[in-house]
């Protein structure tokens, strides 16, 4: 698994969840056992545009090389995925959302571990390459 390949999946899942709080916050909220109310729902579409800016930051950056705005782009998407997992837990344990808040904790999860593999392997990948290029 390389960078570019969770780049695109993360940009693909970034559009469905933007389309999908974008023009279907209540049944959104209401999977999680959240009610909608108008001010849920602005909060809902306003946050889908940042999903949107996610999705088109990743796709761009699929083809970028090991650098530090990649690995920048990965520390904080991974940091993303390990506050939202946190919130999850967190919302479910105090009755704010039903159990099926935790699907989205394990998409996270799976997303921040495949990322933490990028970062793993990039960096080790990174390493080597300079390494031939000193000693040659």
């Amino acid at each position: 698994m390389t960078f570019r390949h969770v780049a695109i999946l993360t940009s693909f899942l970034f559009l469905v969840l933007a389309v999908a709080w974008m023009f279907f916050p209540e049944q959104m909220l209401t999977q999680w056992g959240v009610l909608y109310s108008d001010g849920a729902g602005l909060v809902s579409r306003r946050g889908a545009v940042f999903y949107l800016g996610v999705a088109v930051m990743f796709f761009m950056a699929r083809n970028t090389e090991h650098s530090a705005a990649r690995m920048a782009l990965i520390k904080g998407i991974m940091a993303t995925c390990m506050v939202l997992i946190v919130l999850a837990v967190y919302e479910f344990l105090v009755g704010h959302a039903n159990k099926q808040i935790l699907i989205a904790a394990l998409i996270e999860a799976i997303l921040g571990l495949a990322f933490l593999y990028v970062w793993r392997t990039s960096g080790k990948k990174h390493k080597v390459i300079n390494h031939s290029r000193i000693q040659k």
